[in-house]
């Protein structure tokens, strides 16, 4: 465990917290090169997984086919500490973080996709939350839910 996580582990409440109010987060999926692709997404979090949407094609997917091992990072930066300080090796950052580990697939049960996309709609545009899913949008979406299988959140104030 590196040096701050011992200082300062983000207790579960608080990565759940972070999960809930965060508007983006960052899932890293492993390439066909050996490379990691980290692409950022809209999510939800609820009952232990994330998910996001998005085109139902293209190299995070193909990528999810081949290898579900993904890489899910959420931040929140709190503010710059500079105050008082005179030297800018002692500038710091206040923030709270949350890497999460898990497999993602696709949601394929219509219903369940529908569902996610309303809740990812009531988070980013609630004021929509009454409209309707037109079901050729929904079929055009990919959903993808993460099962999380490991979590660690640290804080710095």
């Amino acid at each position: 465990m590196q040096h701050k996580m011992r200082e300062n582990p983000l207790a579960p409440e608080g990565v759940n917290r972070l999960l809930e109010r965060a508007m983006v987060g960052r899932v890293s999926t492993n390439g066909s090169d050996g490379y990691p692709y980290t692409v950022v997404v809209h999510f939800v979090y609820r009952e232990g997984a994330v998910y996001f949407h998005g085109l139902p094609k293209g190299e995070k997917l193909c990528n999810i086919a081949r290898d579900p091992k993904v890489c899910f990072e959420v931040d929140e930066l709190l503010g710059i500490r500079k105050e008082g300080v005179t030297v800018p090796c002692k500038v710091g950052s206040g923030y709270e973080s949350a890497v999460l580990r898990g497999r993602a697939s696709l949601v394929d049960d219509p219903g369940e996709k529908e569902d996610i996309l309303r809740a990812i709609t009531a988070k980013y545009a609630p004021e929509l939350g009454e409209a309707p899913i037109l079901p050729q949008a929904a079929a055009g979406t990919a959903v993808v839910k993460i099962q999380v299988e490991s979590c660690t959140g640290k804080y710095h104030t």
